[in-house]
């Protein structure tokens, strides 16, 4: 029992305040007071002061009035803390620290909330869906790098996938949601964004979107829906897969031989958090899940294609620019007008009637060198054999062929790269090389037809036949028989 109970029941058997306080040991004025309390339920922490508030006694009421008079002005001219603490020094004399009056001023605006301030958890429908971008680094090829993760979310189920990119632009966020929208089998009937710039962009009511992004709605026929600036609890539950995703997947640093398979390994990951709890509703997130895609739309039958078409003008040399990085077709497009398939991954340039020249893998972060592949410059270097030694394709060739071009004259050095160049083209470019490169070690003529011949036979499979034959075998039939002495 307590003391306090002890003072009760003792004073409940008819012992006097003075027995009471001899019996337990304790001041009188202690069981005085407990036996004069008439009301023992809990009560509310009182407020407590804060330290230093002593010194504002008598400017309270000053700094009041300037923080209601501040409801009337524009909100970025109303007093800071700051600003209230240099006007009580200068007009009211004020000795103080700055701590006081900050502690004051914060308390004062806990107190005065309007009441339509403050946020309230939503209610989301089966078959909506949040979209936002996050950034990671991640290890693909050997190479550290950093991933722009696009994150799609079921607010109802709490489901979870996502897809990395190297960029934001339409084409990945177009990429991105074919593949999850065909993964799980649906499309959400709405898609709730920020303002991004590779889908859209809202100011006020006036929503402007990439002609890329409603190609892509109008394939899936869904619809979405723009959060305002710098509103991310619109989208909380997305803004919060961001995060988790990067917390859990990305840590440690992911390792993966290309792109492709790292969104594999992705997808599989996020097919996993099915299985878990809801973190409220106490059931299995995947069966959550089966009434986010009950209340989806259906797929259509063909796949939607994230391209963007663009035309470009090469110059002189046959290079276009795209996105700040130079691409070359080559020297026989220069200034031509081509035209450019742009998607997440590839650069595919198009001549006059739409007829595909030459694909590259797209480039990304800052412009670098220009991308080229070396077969197409082997025509300009037959013609312009002098060409060779400041040509980047010197440096795309092996050590033995660089150093036999070096070495050969002009007239040699065309027929070579004719050569060459016929050989990529029936082949490939690292075939062409490696029957050049093989040639040359052997000690035979590299600008003769062996070369084409050669270069089909490695892309056929099949090894060459020897053509260094120890023929010494053959030299006692040709050498003239001596002699012998009588």
């Amino acid at each position: 029992m307590t003391t306090i109970e002890n003072i009760r029941r003792l004073d409940a058997e008819g012992r006097s305040g003075r027995q009471i306080a001899t019996d337990l040991g304790i001041d009188r004025e202690t069981v005085a007071k407990y036996l004069n309390q008439d009301d023992f339920s809990p009560q509310p922490p009182a407020p407590t002061r804060q330290a230093g508030a002593a010194v504002l006694a008598g400017l309270t009421h000053i700094i009041e009035q300037w923080l209601t008079d501040d409801a009337r002005r524009p909100r970025k001219q109303r007093h800071t803390s700051k600003r209230v603490y240099d006007r009580l020094v200068a007009e009211h004399d004020y000795q103080g620290s700055y701590s006081p009056v900050q502690r004051f001023i914060k308390d004062y605006k806990t107190m005065h909330r309007a009441r339509s301030q403050g946020f309230f958890e939503l209610e989301w429908a089966p078959g909506h869906a949040q979209v936002d971008f996050g950034q990671a680094e991640a290890i693909v090829d050997g190479i550290r790098e950093v991933l722009h993760l696009l994150v799609i979310t079921f607010p109802f189920s709490n489901m979870r996938f996502a897809q990395a990119f190297r960029g934001e632009t339409s084409e990945c966020i177009g990429q991105g949601l074919a593949t999850i929208f065909h993964h799980i089998n649906t499309v959400p009937v709405e898609l709730i964004l920020d303002n991004a710039t590779g889908a859209g962009r809202r100011c006020g009511t006036i929503i402007t979107e990439a002609r890329l992004f409603a190609a892509f709605k109008a394939h899936y026929r869904t619809t979405a829906r723009y959060c305002s600036p710098y509103s991310g609890h619109e989208k909380g539950n997305v803004e919060n897969a961001v995060g988790f995703i990067r917390r859990n997947f990305m840590v440690p640093e992911p390792t993966a031989v290309s792109l492709a398979g790292f969104n594999t390994d992705l997808l599989a990951y996020c097919d996993g958090l099915g299985s878990e709890d809801h973190w409220k509703k106490g059931q299995k997130i995947q069966d959550l899940f089966a009434h986010d895609i009950a209340a989806g739309l259906a797929l259509p039958g063909i796949a939607f294609d994230p391209v963007r078409y663009e035309s470009r003008k090469a110059d002189k040399t046959g290079t276009i620019v795209i996105d700040g990085h130079s691409y070359l077709a080559g020297p026989d497009y220069h200034n031509r007008l081509l035209t450019v398939a742009i998607r997440h991954d590839a650069i595919s340039i198009l001549n006059e009637r739409s007829q595909p020249v030459i694909g590259f893998d797209r480039a990304w972060g800052q412009p670098g060198p220009t991308v080229f592949t070396p077969d197409t410059l082997l025509a300009a270097l037959m013609t312009k054999p002098g060409a060779w030694s400041n040509s980047p394709v010197r440096a795309q060739v092996s050590d033995p062929v660089r150093d036999w071009a070096d070495a050969a004259d002009s007239r040699a050095r065309s027929e070579f790269f004719g050569r060459l160049d016929a050989s990529a083209q029936a082949t490939s470019w690292n075939t062409a090389v490696e029957a050049a490169d093989r040639l040359i070690r052997l000690g035979d003529d590299p600008t003769g037809p062996g070369l084409p011949m050669l270069a089909r036979r490695l892309c056929q499979g099949s090894e060459p036949p020897a053509s260094n034959v120890d023929l010494s075998l053959y030299d006692r039939f040709t050498t003239t028989r001596q002699e012998q002495p009588a």
